[in-house]
């Protein structure tokens, strides 16, 4: 981009101190920036950081007050304005014209709704339902009887297998696998022999996956994952789990077979859940944090087993004391003895 800091302050309709004629070329952190950047400083405690920046201008709460000699964009909320400046100047989206590529391979009796996108050599299965305005990269792989709502988009090479349901406006980014094999075996005769897994996936309406993001089908009835809910990459979801509205499921986290997450959910990364519990609505899971139990009371859980943020950390502060409350035991100890030993010298 190449625009000056005056227009920027007309497009958040912001005050600007200072030279508004400085042109920016970039956007980058305080710590980061480089002449002809422009940043930005949310947090009283980046203003020191801010002093040293190399930064052409700073895009900056407006109730913060700093020396730093480069013109200042003063916004109510940076985070608000960064948001509409990057909208504003970012270019424009790719677009797929509706077709299909001479290299797919499209079942005569799959149905394509309108403006469908089909890119090189995917793959339609018999019986699939496409919806209008979707597109599907190159690569992917859409199962038997799979029906994929209005204004989908699909990355390459991402696969949907048999019998599976996905609502409108998906999203699903590169390499995700759904409606995969639940992971479920029965040891007989000392083998492990493979317990057939025939139920299906559901997508409700404005759900995005993560690349390479893998849900299960159910065994029987359904593993779903419910409006508006957001999952990461490299996140595992078992079979028969069922999340929650509008809920967040961060990278590397996991749930194991029949987990349940309730509405406005968030799980942060490499968190993890035993199966057949369910997590309630409007609780926070911290990162690496492994739930083994029903969780019922809305907050923040961290460690291993989950265990409320407050009670974790006074908890803690008395494990990292051990080694020293272990010395002072010892010292009591060996004192208890002396005076002990004392006592018994004395009554002879």
């Amino acid at each position: 981009m190449d625009i000056s800091v005056a227009e920027i302050a007309q497009l958040l309709q912001a005050e600007v101190v200072g030279d508004g004629a400085v042109r920016v070329h970039n956007v980058r952190g305080v710590h980061e920036a480089e002449p002809g950047d422009l940043t930005f400083v949310v947090d009283a405690k980046y203003l020191d950081a801010l002093q040293q920046s190399r930064a052409a201008a700073v895009l900056i709460r407006a109730d913060l007050q700093t020396t730093a000699r480069m013109p200042q964009i003063r916004v109510r909320n940076p985070r608000d304005a960064f948001h509409v400046l990057t909208s504003a100047l970012a270019p424009p989206p790719i677009t797929y014209a509706p077709s299909v590529h001479p290299s797919a391979i499209v079942a005569p009796d799959a149905v394509l709704g309108r403006n469908v996108s089909v890119q090189p050599y995917a793959v339609i299965e018999p019986g699939a339902t496409i919806g209008d305005n979707v597109v599907i990269g190159a690569f992917c792989y859409i199962g038997h009887c799979t029906r994929v709502g209005n204004d989908c988009f699909l990355y390459p090479r991402v696969t949907i297998r048999e019998r599976c349901t996905i609502g409108q406006r998906v999203i699903i980014h590169i390499g995700a696998a759904i409606g995969t094999d639940g992971f479920g075996y029965e040891q007989i005769d000392g083998k492990h022999v493979k317990i057939p897994q025939i139920g299906t996936v559901i997508l409700e309406d404005d759900v995005e996956i993560g690349a390479n993001a893998t849900i299960d089908r159910a065994r029987f009835d359904r593993t779903i994952i419910r409006r508006g809910t957001k999952i990461d990459n490299l996140v595992q979801i078992a079979h028969n789990c069922e999340v929650g509205e509008d809920s967040v499921i961060c990278a590397q986290a996991g749930l194991s077979g029949s987990a349940k997450i309730g509405n406005h959910v968030i799980m942060a990364g490499q968190s993890g859940m035993v199966g057949h519990i369910k997590i309630h609505d409007n609780i926070i899971i911290g990162a690496q944090c492994g739930v083994t139990k029903e969780l019922k009371e809305a907050g923040f859980y961290i460690g291993s087993p989950a265990t409320p943020h407050m009670t974790y950390k006074k908890r803690e502060s008395v494990v990292v004391r051990l080694p020293e409350l272990a010395r002072t035991i010892k010292a009591l100890e060996q004192r208890v003895a002396e005076l002990t030993a004392r006592l018994d010298h004395g009554a002879r």
